[in-house]
């Protein structure tokens, strides 16, 4: 059922749609000869990319974080350095490296150089607590741990018998002069051997963490691909080009921030990264910078919004081709008031850690239809199954399903997602619409059944986004002895609006069927969120 990512017609495809990025602009034959040649040693990977393009970029910018500018050449040189004294340190080939970095060059330096070593990166999520890590740091066993000395307490218990290095240190190279302290990236940079290395004979694996909004956080290991046609898939639907600055506020622990990573890879684009989100600062640097994609998450989104028309136009926004987001649910009134400010520029993925991507909306389907997640994109097939297996016509809810060469090995711990003739469930639910775009109802396990009838919290969150007094709101179903469960919504009104639980369900009242209606109304400030933006609904039904 899944498209044979071998087939000649696939390949032909994919091949036109990465010429038309602008990544094989024509450069000095040696050059050409020399880029091939690593290619083949070394194949897709961040270290093959950095390598290429320091040969054929040398001088051009690849980073810039707030201590500055690295040339691709600097972070080829740099992570050689930075592999050779990691190796000496005791990292081989195979094993594991622990990653706990905000987004800035020590998080690109040490993934470039793991994968130079042949060694696995581990992204452990910057928002996780010291137990969460230290059962993660276990069950993954990895032999080193990279973090932000920010994070030292955190990791500490999980790390006590492993190799430690700290990539980002308020206090800079000296790291504060302790005699105890781990060793600084920098410092190994510094001292290490900058010549090349050998390609090593496996490539290491990346393990990306799920988010843990519904358990404890489990490791999804994905090889690295063996073409580019993973990336065609993505630039078949997000107008990406070669050569251009990309700005990812997104979290790159999680997997659509490292997603615009490994795409910016191939492009040598330059990458704008800023250790903590600020929606102003975010601005400030695309102007300054003139980024032409900036990567968010949906509430980051919210975030910049909020700032208002009159602070937003203070900065010359005019570059950006592409606001690129994933990571949670886009609703649609949030859609349309993005693309009315900053123009047709709103690219949405939906997918998941496991299967990666399903599908994207693009602005023409953001406008006819808001709220849907798009279609597939190149090489990907979304079914829509009802419990027996069985495909659902347009307009019906299933359970989504998805196939593409980039779906995960298996979970690290053990186990997978559910496998139906060859696609894997996202564990969510959907519906088609006749033209082939999805529109995702919630996830498959918060559907609630009140007074026999079934409810998907999403489609009422959606309506309340909706509503002029409302900022945000989640939806979360709670025992109920006489209807087995209701509805309990939690909203954020916006400042100044004046809402009682009495308007809020007749607005959903007048819009949605009666048992729809939240039969609770709890008022907050805000909230609570993981670094990811994704609501973190455990916490609201047990409050």
């Amino acid at each position: 059922m899944i498209v044979d990512p071998g087939s000649l017609k696939q390949r032909l495809t994919a091949a036109k749609v990465m010429l038309d990025t602008g990544m094989f602009a024509p450069t000095w034959p040696d050059r050409t000869i020399r880029t091939l040649a690593l290619l083949r040693r070394w194949g897709p990977t961040p270290a093959a990319a950095y390598m290429a393009s320091a040969i054929r970029h040398p001088q051009r910018a690849a980073l810039i974080d707030e201590r500055g500018v690295l040339s691709f050449r600097e972070i080829d040189r740099r992570t050689n350095a930075l592999a050779r004294e990691l190796r000496a340190s005791g990292v081989d080939e195979q094993d594991g490296v622990a990653i706990m970095c905000r987004n800035h060059r020590g998080f690109i330096e040490a993934t470039v150089a793991a994968s130079k070593l042949g060694a696995s990166a581990l992204y452990l999520n910057t928002a996780f607590a010291g137990p969460q890590i230290a059962d993660v740091l276990e069950r993954e066993a990895p032999v080193a741990v990279i973090y932000d000395e920010e994070f030292a307490e955190l990791i500490d218990a999980g790390a006590r018998a492993r190799k430690r290095f700290v990539a980002w240190s308020s206090a800079g190279a000296g790291g504060g002069g302790k005699a105890d302290r781990a060793p600084l990236l920098e410092e190994l940079i510094e001292r290490g051997d900058e010549s090349g290395l050998e390609a090593p004979v496996e490539r290491g694996r990346v393990v990306i963490l799920t988010s843990g909004t519904t358990g404890t956080p489990k490791g999804a290991a994905r090889k690295q691909p063996d073409s580019f046609e993973p990336a065609a898939a993505l630039f078949s639907k997000i107008p990406l080009r070669a050569r251009e600055t990309t700005m990812i506020a997104a979290p790159m622990f999680h997997s659509w921030g490292f997603a615009h990573f490994t795409l910016a890879l191939p492009l040598s684009s330059t990458l704008v990264l800023q250790r903590r989100f600020d929606a102003e600062e975010t601005l400030r640097a695309v102007s300054q910078h003139a980024a032409s994609v900036l990567v968010l998450v949906p509430v980051m989104l919210q975030r910049i919004l909020e700032l208002g028309e009159q602070t937003i136009a203070r900065y010359d926004l005019s570059s950006l081709k592409v606001i690129a987001l994933s990571g949670s649910a886009l609703p649609g009134e949030l859609a349309t008031r993005a693309m009315d400010a900053f123009g047709d520029v709103l690219y949405n993925l939906y997918g998941s850690t496991e299967v990666a991507w399903a599908t994207i909306a693009t602005p023409e389907d953001l406008r006819a239809a808001p709220g849907t997640a798009g279609r597939p994109p190149l090489g990907t097939v979304v079914k829509l199954l009802d419990s027996e297996g069985t495909e659902v016509p347009a307009g019906e809810t299933g359970r989504i399903f998805v196939g593409n060469e980039m779906v995960f090995e298996g979970y690290t711990g053990g186990g997978g997602k559910e496998m139906v003739r060859g696609l894997m469930s996202t564990g969510d639910v959907g519906r088609l619409d006749p033209e082939g775009r999805l529109f995702v109802e919630g996830r498959d396990d918060e559907m609630i059944v009140s007074g026999g009838e079934n409810v998907f919290p999403r489609e009422v969150e959606d309506l309340l986004a909706d509503h002029e007094a409302i900022d945000e709101a989640a939806v979360v179903g709670v025992e109920d002895e006489q209807f087995g469960q209701r509805l309990r919504a939690f909203v954020v009104v916006h400042a100044g609006a004046e809402l009682s639980e009495a308007d809020v369900q007749a607005y959903v009242r007048a819009n949605l069927a009666r048992f729809k209606v939240p039969r609770e109304v709890v008022f907050v400030a805000e909230l609570p969120r993981n670094a990811t933006g994704k609501v973190l609904k455990r916490e609201l039904q047990a409050s």
